[in-house]
Parts: structure tokens; sequence; C-alpha cells
């Protein structure tokens, strides 16, 4: 167990400890934003696979999970990576190819699931869904879910609202509440123990985190626990809830992370640009996973080969907390 008071570890020692085939994980951040993306690497790395994974509406992260093989079965809402993937392209070719097993809801009942995992109740009803094929089209089988108690029995339940037609509802959706084994999130700031900062939009990650049995943080920067004292309003992570905290400077790229970097479109168009390699051997794609995630021992070693040129040119404007200068299109 780590010390409560210090829970600093490497990266790969944290995934290492925490992250086992057959783990069911969450990974933070939204779409092109503030994906865990040296954890991601690292996984991939150290062939984790039978990943079950729950996302709320994750892009490069989860995209880099499907292509290198890691994830079994899937949870989630939307996954695109913006100008550069709007639908994810190894998510989309898994689904189609029946590679991996999935169920879809949207994204206000993966909120609503995360949520409902860090109160500690069962489930949480919502009106999301209704009139939809969300209700009726199940991705597990009925023995599946006995097979592996991780896995809610049902996918969802509608019921008749136990307070008679309040708002014209006379039917409630309950959606089922996720505990995963594992979140991985990256932040701008944290100290030693595992209190947190994020600075910009928290997307679902805090649910997460909450929600989660184990946590490993990835943070820009660490700090002493006077600094986040000195603004407590800004930190929305306590350190009861974080397992392992690993200081890792751009750990999000190539997605952004506001007041730090902004996400890289060339890269994000070279690696779209792999994905979509339809010959039977996947050359592109190995090549591309070969150069920038398996031949490298770690994420500094990534950073190098992208190159400080590329890095700067995504640096973020201190007024405005992203690139101003990068090219969208």
């Amino acid at each position: 167990m780590p010390n409560h008071l210090n829970k600093v570890m490497p990266l790969k020692q944290a995934i290492e400890q925490y992250v086992k085939n057959g783990s069911h994980i969450s990974i933070g951040g939204f779409t092109l934003n503030r994906n865990p993306m040296a954890a991601v690497y690292e996984i991939i790395r150290q062939n984790i696979k039978d990943l079950h994974l729950y996302a709320h509406s994750n892009g490069t992260g989860l995209d880099e999970l499907i292509g290198a093989g890691c994830i079994s079965k899937l949870e989630i809402a939307y996954a695109g990576n913006g100008k550069a993937a709007p639908t994810c392209i190894r998510f989309a070719r898994s689904i189609q190819n029946n590679e991996i097993l999935f169920e879809d809801y949207s994204n206000y009942m993966m909120s609503l699931r995360f949520m409902a995992g860090a109160m500690g109740v069962p489930f949480l009803p919502t009106l999301s869904g209704l009139g939809s094929d969300i209700l009726t089209k199940w991705g597990f089988s009925r023995s599946m879910r006995k097979s592996d108690p991780k896995i809610a029995d049902k996918k969802l339940a509608v019921i008749d609202n136990p307070f008679g037609d309040w708002a014209e509802a006379s039917k409630v959706v309950l959606v089922p509440a996720i505990n995963p084994d594992i979140t991985i999130i990256h932040v701008q700031k944290a100290d030693a123990m595992g209190t947190c900062s994020i600075k910009g939009l928290s997307f679902a990650d805090i649910e997460q985190v909450k929600a989660s049995k184990n946590v490993i943080v990835t943070c820009e920067k660490l700090v002493k626990k006077e600094e986040l004292r000195q603004n407590p309003d800004l930190n929305q992570i306590p350190f009861i809830h974080v397992s392992a905290v690993c200081h890792v400077p751009m750990g999000g790229y190539p997605t952004a992370v506001y007041g730090h970097y902004d996400y890289d479109s060339k890269y994000l168009r070279k690696f779209a640009i792999a994905a979509k390699d339809q010959n039977k051997n996947q050359d592109k794609f190995k090549k591309y996973q070969d150069k920038y995630i398996y031949g490298v021992k770690d994420h500094e070693a990534f950073l190098a080969i992208v190159g400080q040129k590329r890095i700067d040119a995504i640096k973020a404007d201190p007024r405005t907390g992203y690139s101003v200068n990068m090219k969208r299109d």
C-alpha cells in the first residue's frame, strides 16, 4: 500500500502495480483534451490485454488502446479526435469488425453512471435515452454478465415513474453505477499526497476518480501541499481517492492540457493516416506504433522523437490557455 503522505512513484511502476490483464479501467479527459496519454502508452508497452474500458467521451487515448489490442470490452458514449477523426478510427473499425464487445450510452447517461459510482448508490434515474435504440440494443449477453460480477446484470432498466406523471414523465430509465478497478487521469497540478487541481473544464474526471477503487494521477507539475492550500477551492480531487502520483510533464500529449499546451494537430493527422491503414499486414500502423510507442522506453523518449520544435509550436498562450498560432485546419 502507498504511503498516504507520499504516493509519488514512477509511471511504469504505477501501471505495473494497478493495471492488470482483465482490469476494469476508466481514463479521463474529453476527445482532444487531457487524455492521460503517457499512461496509455505505458499500458501498451507493457502489453496489458483484455481490458474492460469505461469512457465518457474520450479520443486519442481510447483509440490508441484499441489499436494496440488492449481492449476487449467497452462501455462508452462517444469517441472522436476532432478534425483528425470525428469518429475515432480504430474504435469504429473494431466495432464494425466485431473485434470488441461494446455497449453505448448517451453522454448524460455515462455521467450519471460515474456519479452513481461516486455516490455509492447502485443506479441513478434519468429520462435520457427514452425513444432511442440505446434502450433496446445491448452488447453484452446475459451469460457474460453472469460470468463477470463487475458487469451489471442489465444494461439499464425502464420503470414506471413511482411518483406518477410528474413533468409528464410516465417512465424513467435507471442506469447502473460504474466502479472501475482503476481510473487514470492527467491533471495540471498534484502534490505528493494526491490532492489535485484541474484547471479548465474537468469533464467527468472527478466522478470517475471518486467512483474508482484505485486511481493513478499523472501531472504536469508536482507541487508542495502548501501551494495547493493557498487556494483550496480550486482543488477538485482530495488525496483520499488517489493511489499513485506520477510526475510526467507533457503527460497529456498529443492531446491538449489547458494552460500548458494545445493538442498537436500535425501529430494527430499523422496518427489518423496510420490508423486508416487498410493493408492486410497493417504496415503503416505497425510502423507508427514501433516508432512512437514500442520503440521508446518512456514518455520522455517519445517526446524526444517528436522534437522540441513541435512542442514549442503548441505551447499555450498564457492569456488564453491554448496555442493561438497553431493551424487547426
